[in-house]
């Protein structure tokens, strides 16, 4: 049904889906992707292994999510997000019934592997198509919107988590987060749909008219985008950027511990890394409507550079305050950004498909991060570790350059 909106004009349906997948991840990111880390001390006591071989079930979900992404996008591409968020829900909540009575990691990295594809069904890869197909001209708007919404994850389900752990035990814990899942079922059998035609509708709810005007968007098709040199240039700089912002993530608190910061200091500035996400979004993620999208991205770049810069050079412990500001805002507001430039430069015809290949390449980095940045470490030490990350996300800088001077990431801003 659609709703009158304050003007007199009724309600364009796309903002209905968006809103009601904006709400989906929120329960979606935080009980499949933040909650983990809630149990992995309670699982290692209670199945009497170390705590790292139940880390590596998280890094299990993450490269089966990675490996299935480009499946994943074709099948948006050709059906749609309706189906594939719905069974992702249903599939997550049986998955995690059958966590919660696993006996053995090997019980676990099975689970594991199965909610890395339910993730990849239900994550942010399918409510960007949605954005990608149902808006146009308001499309970095909805991504402002859904990625708002989604930063809340972590701040809603990592302490709802450690409740019900320290109320119910891991075990029942997880049956609650199974059931809070599940209400995400409905939502997105009812409410989304494929695409604005369907319902007699166009991108962004413009009268036919104005949508015939319009400025014809791209249809690129995966394999042309794949032989581009501009696709693989955006997809290595946006995977420095993720090697560099998981390494961070892990290693940010025993870092700082080195420094001699107390671990409640420490947990306080890294735990400040979602507000700044938050705020990147809300107050940079708009000039990438007003400026050429690369230049605003390399931007961000900047901005974490600048982070470590601060980070490596100072002790004093505001220099960690100022680090996390400029990181995590730069971190936060990439996910944007990055959703918006494929949109723009290959169009929606084939966008699940051509991002699916391009998240492979970053859950490719992302995964290897803790040890990579680890091996590091124990190599070169912390300061060491944050040096690389720096020529790292300058090279990023570099590629981003390189892509933006091609014809594919200028845009038409």
């Amino acid at each position: 049904m659609l709703l009158n909106d304050v003007r007199g004009r009724r309600l364009y349906y796309g903002w209905v889906i968006l809103l009601t997948v904006s709400l989906t991840e929120v329960v979606s990111w935080g009980v499949l992707y933040y909650a983990y880390s809630v149990f992995i001390v309670p699982m290692a006591r209670d199945l009497a292994v170390d705590q790292l071989a139940l880390a590596t079930g998280y890094a299990i979900a993450l490269l089966s999510s990675g490996a299935v992404a480009p499946l994943i996008g074709w099948w948006l591409d050709r059906y749609g997000a309706r189906g594939l968020m719905t069974a992702g829900s249903i599939s997550g909540c049986l998955l995690l019934l059958l966590w919660s009575q696993v006996t053995t990691p090997l019980q676990l990295y099975l689970v594991m592997a199965g909610i890395g594809v339910a993730s990849a069904a239900v994550l942010y890869e399918p409510a960007f198509a949605i954005v990608a197909t149902w808006f146009r001209r308001e499309r970095g708007r909805a991504l402002q919107v859904l990625t708002f919404f989604g930063a809340w994850a972590s701040f809603i389900f990592i302490p709802l988590a450690g409740w019900l752990v320290g109320q119910l035990g891991w075990r029942a814990a997880l049956l609650a987060l199974a059931a809070i899942l599940a209400l995400t079922i409905p939502l997105h059998a009812l409410i989304i749909r494929r695409r604005p035609a369907d319902l007699g509708l166009t991108p962004d709810g413009d009268a036919p008219a104005t949508a015939a005007v319009a400025p014809a968007e791209p249809a690129v098709r995966p394999r042309a985008a794949l032989r581009e040199w501009r696709f693989w240039l955006l997809g290595c700089a946006f995977a420095a950027s993720g090697f560099a912002t998981v390494a961070m993530t892990v290693h940010l608190i025993p870092y700082l511990l080195s420094r001699g910061e107390s671990l409640t200091v420490a947990s306080a500035i890294a735990g400040l890394h979602g507000v700044m996400s938050l705020l990147g979004r809300l107050l940079i993620g708009p000039l990438g409507e007003r400026w050429p999208r690369w230049l605003v991205t390399a931007s961000l770049f900047a901005m974490q550079i600048g982070g470590l810069l601060v980070l490596v050079t100072i002790t004093h412990p505001i220099a960690a305050v100022v680090y996390i500001a400029l990181f995590g805002a730069g971190a936060g507001t990439q996910t944007i950004m990055r959703a918006a430039l494929i949109a723009e430069q290959y169009g929606s015809a084939n966008y699940g498909a051509i991002s699916g290949w391009q998240n492979l390449l970053l859950t490719i980095a992302r995964t290897a991060a803790p040890v990579g940045a680890g091996a590091l470490i124990g190599v070169i030490g912390h300061h060491g570790m944050l040096w690389c990350l720096i020529g790292l996300l300058a090279g990023g800088m570099a590629l981003l350059a390189l892509a933006g001077r091609s014809s594919c990431v200028v845009g038409d801003h």
